[in-house]
């Protein structure tokens, strides 16, 4: 990949015209942010419970953010563009050359009206929150749901998710997670399954079960006008087919991990208002805690990646850290 990414850091290699060209990475995507547009390559890896290893694939799967992120995002994705190879350099558009890859094509947001920016400037204001919990409670009451969805509710379904953290994060024991909260989360979420139960069930029968955003974090809400939510996942649909509380509680534990539970309340509070989810504490703590392990796993898979420059580990390693002792203190 790192021809590719050299080639696209040149301004001239896009299709619209930009004065510079940036690049960040996670440990799925190569994103090259222009003065206008981003564009989003996925990139060539197979963590099992993501399979971009095939042109076809990568292709399908960029056709697949589109579509599922335009529910919440109606102006921001613009399309699919090919990455072309042709005479030693590479180049996003319509030309001459080889298909090699496949990018995502988005108006730039503004970074600055990111709910992340504006909490960390101290201008997340209650405003914002209503208006987040609207349009989240709205979407949650009218996304799909049908009994192939349904099934994504019952706990022998979820725990596919929770056996699988637990698996990939093994091998980070030392480095990211302590022996001793790897083995607590573990033994309290299988304890978990066991005394809940009724509680996953009541859910299903109440229509809670819908195709939802699935990683529903500060980073990917934008408070301009419209809001838009973005970056939803689209590689695997037992991620998104899931409980309404399983999305609003990525967010609430978002506002946690950044020590602002009295914004987390009051954003629960909006939204329950809406969408009528109270008394649902102990279900509420699972989902939090899931998603908070979540975080320090994805954090965790860039320590093995050779793109990620190593002072960018060394910030993944710190971040992992933290959302995992986060997990820890839910239980506790």
């Amino acid at each position: 990949m790192s021809s590719i990414i050299d080639d696209l850091l040149n301004p001239d290699a896009l299709p619209d015209d930009t004065e510079k060209v940036s690049l960040v990475q996670t440990h799925i995507s190569i994103v090259l942010v222009a003065d206008e547009f981003v564009y989003k390559i996925k990139k060539p890896v197979d963590f099992g419970f993501l399979d971009f290893s095939t042109l076809e694939k990568r292709h399908y799967f960029c056709l697949q953010e589109i579509n599922l992120n335009r529910r919440l995002s109606k102006d921001l994705y613009l399309g699919v563009l090919p990455v072309l190879f042709d005479e030693g350099t590479h180049s996003i558009g319509e030309g001459r050359g080889e298909v090699v890859d496949y990018a995502v094509k988005m108006k730039r947001i503004p970074d600055e009206m990111l709910m992340k920016s504006l909490f960390e400037r101290g201008e997340l204001k209650t405003e914002h929150l209503k208006e987040v919990a609207r349009v989240l409670a709205g979407f949650h009451l009218t996304a799909n749901r049908s009994p192939e969805i349904d099934e994504f509710g019952k706990p022998d379904m979820f725990r596919i998710n929770t056996d699988e953290n637990f698996e990939q994060t093994e091998r980070y024991i030392g480095a990211t997670i302590e022996r001793k909260d790897y083995n607590a989360l573990n033994q309290w979420t299988d304890g978990f399954y066991h005394e809940n139960k009724d509680s996953f069930h009541e859910r299903i029968r109440s229509e809670k079960i819908r195709d939802c955003h699935g990683d529903l974090h500060m980073e990917h809400v934008c408070l301009a006008d419209p809001i838009s939510i973005f970056d939803c996942i689209e590689f695997n649909d037992r991620f998104r087919y899931t409980d309404t509380l399983a999305d609003i509680a990525f967010l609430l534990m978002d506002l946690e991990y950044r020590g602002r539970k009295d914004l987390a309340d009051m954003l629960w509070g909006f939204y329950t208002e809406i969408a009528g989810d109270s008394n649902m504490d102990s279900l509420l703590t699972f989902y939090k805690v899931y998603r908070a392990y979540v975080r320090g796993k994805v954090n965790s898979f860039q320590i093995d990646d050779d793109q990620i420059a190593r002072d960018k580990k060394k910030e993944a390693v710190q971040t992992a850290r933290e959302y995992f002792r986060l997990a820890r203190r839910y239980i506790e």
